[in-house]
This record gives C-alpha cells, structure tokens and sequence, in this order.
C-alpha cells in the first residue's frame, strides 16, 4: 500500500498515517493539493490530509479539493491529539527574549495564538505548508534566532530542542485527518467504533425554509449529525452549499430515503464518503510516545 501525506516527514498528518497504516509505503508531499492530485492520478494508493481541527475548525483547503477539483471518496478518518511545542536548534539560546522569528502552518500559528502575543509579542510569524516543514526550516537556518511550532517528533526528525512545550491555548485539541482514495485497493484498518457519511447538498435557491426542509429528512429518521457546514459554491457572494456529516454507514433503506426526499426537494446531493472513524484511543503506543512529550 503506497500511502501519501503532508510533509515533510515529522508532522502530524504523517502520525496520523502511521496510526492507522503502520506498515505502508509511505511518501511525504508539500502541500494538500499535490497529495491529493497523486491520489487522483493513483501515484499513491491513499492520501492522509487533515480536514478539521477542534480548535480553529475546518481545513477549508481540504473541503475544496474534496468538492471542486477531485472526486476522491473519503475511506477512514483517524482523530489525533495534537501537542504543539515551540522548537529551537540545539545550538540556539532557547530564552524566547532571544527568539525574533517563528515559522509554523497558519492552523498551528492560531492554535497557539495567545501563547505567541504573551511570549513573543515582537517576533515575526512566517507561514509555511506544515508543521513540520516549519522545523525543517529552523534545522537549515541554524544562525538564524528562530523558532517552530510543531510537533515531537519532527523534533526528532530534524534534530530540534523544545524551547517550551505544550503552547497550545486550549487542552482538548485534536485533529480529524481523512483516508481519500480512487484506488480498489482497501487499507486493513483497526474495527473503529462508529461510522460517518458526509454529504453535500446544494439548495435549489435561497429561500426561507429551505435548510430546515433538509435537516427535517434526517430529523424524523431519528438521524445524528456531527456537522453541518457552509461552504461558498465559488460562483458569487451569497450562493452556498452545505456539508453535512451523518453518524450512520451507508445502508439500504435510511440514507437512500434521505437523499431521494432531498432530491425531490429540488436539492443537489454528493457523497463524498461513507466511511470507519478511528479515535485517538486507537492510536497504538509507539505512535502516543511520538506525540507525548518527554
């Protein structure tokens, strides 16, 4: 199984790979785009990309690629705790007084916002693709009087120190990476404790009731759903779709009748998966060890 993710090696997505695919063939790819485009075109059998994050919400680069540019099902979805610790080179001061820079993916920047204007008000934010190309930067720019925000083991992998650990702002945070995949060959995966279909619907036109017209096909079948979501359709200020995750697998009667009654509605329906969820009590030992600090 040829497994894409985003890299740099040392990331979360790349935990999140091993969690659920520990024996796979793995290759890292710099952006989201360009490891799902490889999945598309079946360079990869499976790309792993983060698509939510308990904190600052969804990864909207994901969804959009998901929706606009690739018809990839979602296969499995694995839920990681994320730890984000400030890393310096081993030959730096880690005095943070001393640190003028800090590099880091945009989402890990906001997850550790009040840490950063209460610790390093002065220092400038550089964004990069991941976390862990965020270390790699620091190990190649060793003169440099900077920092990344990421993770253990891109500590490890890029020979990097914590100047200070666990700088995100709250406790709780957790990332839902998704399995999408063109490929017939299936990923052995642990038995997972729940199962999720996420939908896309498209509302006929902007009128009063409409939502609660769709929401009410779910709601008399006694339905959970885990999200809904408003996504701009790209194609003017005010047009939107909605994607919605169902706490149900796909069967023969409930989620068909769903669709059909949203359909005669007048509505566009896409699945986009109908899939297993790992949680991170699935997460064997050795990848908790890579997530933990020391």
């Amino acid at each position: 199984m040829k497994v894409g993710y985003l890299g740099p090696q040392g990331s979360f997505t790349e935990v999140a790979a091993k969690a659920v695919m520990p024996d796979s063939e793995r290759s890292s790819f710099p952006t989201i785009p360009s490891c799902m485009e490889a999945a598309a075109k079946q360079e990869v059998d499976i790309a792993v990309v983060p698509l939510e994050n308990a904190i600052e919400g969804s990864v909207n680069m994901t969804l959009d690629y998901l929706i606009h540019k690739h018809e990839l099902p979602i296969t499995a979805e694995v839920t990681v705790p994320i730890e984000q610790h400030l890393l310096v080179h081993p030959g730096r001061d880690k005095n943070l007084d001393q640190i003028t820079d800090v590099y880091s993916h945009p989402q890990a920047i906001a997850q550790c916002h009040e840490f950063i204007q209460r610790e390093l008000p002065n220092a400038s934010i550089h964004y990069t693709n991941s976390t862990s190309a965020a270390a790699l930067e620091i190990q190649e720019n060793p003169d440099r009087s900077a920092a990344a925000v990421a993770n253990l083991l891109a500590a490890q992998t890029y020979g990097l120190t914590p100047a200070k650990q666990n700088i995100h702002d709250y406790g709780n945070n957790h990332t839902r990476f998704v399995l999408v995949s063109d490929s017939k060959k299936e990923p052995v995966l642990k038995e997972a404790k729940t199962h999720k279909t996420t939908m896309v619907i498209t509302l006929p036109s902007d009128y009063s009731g409409a939502l609660h017209q769709v929401l009410s096909a779910f709601s008399w079948r006694k339905l959970n759903l885990t999200k809904i979501e408003s996504r701009p359709m790209k194609t003017g200020i005010g047009n939107y779709f909605f994607v919605i995750d169902v706490e149900k697998e796909m069967d023969e009667v409930l989620l068909p009748g769903v669709i059909a009654e949203v359909e005669a509605l007048g509505c566009g329906v896409r699945v986009l998966g109908s899939y297993p969820c790992l949680l991170s009590s699935d997460i064997d030992n050795t990848n908790k060890k890579e997530l933990s600090p020391k």
